[in-house]
Parts: C-alpha cells; structure tokens; sequence
C-alpha cells in the first residue's frame, strides 16, 4: 500500500479487464484510488479479483445455505439468485455497486435498503450500491425471486470504487 499525495490517482488497466463469465474463475485486476476520511489522502489498492461465479442461493429446511452455480435461473417465488466475488489482500472497506438490468420492468422492485437504491426511468435496471467488510474476502448480493419477476435475460455489472471488476449474464427460465 503506497500514499499518494496527488488528490486522485487512476491507472488505467483497462487491457487487463476482461469481463468476468458467469460460474467461471478469471482473474481481474484493478488500482482502486479510495478517500480515506481520518487524514483525506489517497490510498491506491490493488484488487485481484480471485474468483467469482453466478448462482442460485437455496436454504434448505434445516437452515443450510446452499449455493449452485447456474446461468439459469428456475423463477421459483422465494429462492435467491446473486452474485460472489472473492478478492484478494484487500484492507478496509469495499464500497461496490451494483447494476441490475432486466428485460422487462418486474410488477414490483423490493430492496431493503432503499436509500443506497434507485431504479431507471423505463424501470427495468435498479443500482444499488453498499459499502460493506469483506468476510474471508468475499463480497455478495443476492436477489429474492417475487411474484411478477419477468422471464429472459438478465445482466449484473459489479464495480468496486467506480472500476467494473464482473459482468454475469443469466436468464430467469419457468419452474
């Protein structure tokens, strides 16, 4: 980790960022200038993106979460579909955001985290944004499948501090 004394600092790594197929492992890496508030100076890190992968999240009657990597997503009312991402040597916060975009506007948009929340004019894309600790490197967020949820494809782009570090590309197909 280096101080930088310039007020922002972006390298462009732009030959080093392919997007990130879904359930597959690619590497990713990315120089993330962040503010830091006790002093306001800028610290560079380096994300290596170590895994991500698409799925289906399903907790089973004893409570176990279970986790299926897919690229189709059964519209079944109450199972979850999201996104995990491990990074790797990264300290501090990670402030992501999150760019859902659906082929149609759904009958309903539910967050529970309506200010960090906004959705496009037309309807079909919602962002949302976290600012969250890393639990053993890994960062997620998951959806909640609810009645009027369209059919088809769907897309997720995932940023860290404003840099895209994975795109997953799924369709939600009847049950």
């Amino acid at each position: 980790m280096e101080i930088i004394n310039f007020r922002v600092l972006l390298v462009s790594l732009s030959l080093i960022f392919p997007m990130i197929d879904p359930v597959v492992n690619k590497p990713v890496m990315a120089l993330v200038a962040r503010t830091i508030n006790d002093n306001q100076s800028i610290i560079n890190q380096q994300i290596f993106v170590n895994k991500s992968e698409f799925g289906v999240r399903i907790i089973n009657s004893s409570g176990k979460v279970n986790f299926f990597p897919t690229t189709k997503v059964p519209l079944k009312e109450g199972d979850a579909y999201g996104w995990r991402i491990t990074i790797d040597n990264y300290q501090g916060e990670v402030k992501w955001r999150e760019v859902l975009t659906l082929p149609k506007y759904p009958e309903t948009w539910i967050t529970e985290d309506h200010k960090n929340f906004s959705i496009s004019a037309d309807g079909k894309t919602a962002i949302s944004q976290r600012t969250v600790i890393p639990i053993n490197g890994v960062i997620e967020n998951f959806w909640t499948i609810s009645p009027g949820d369209p059919l088809g494809k769907h897309q997720i782009e995932v940023y860290i501090d404003e840099r895209l570090i994975g795109t997953f590309v799924f369709e939600i197909v009847p049950f």
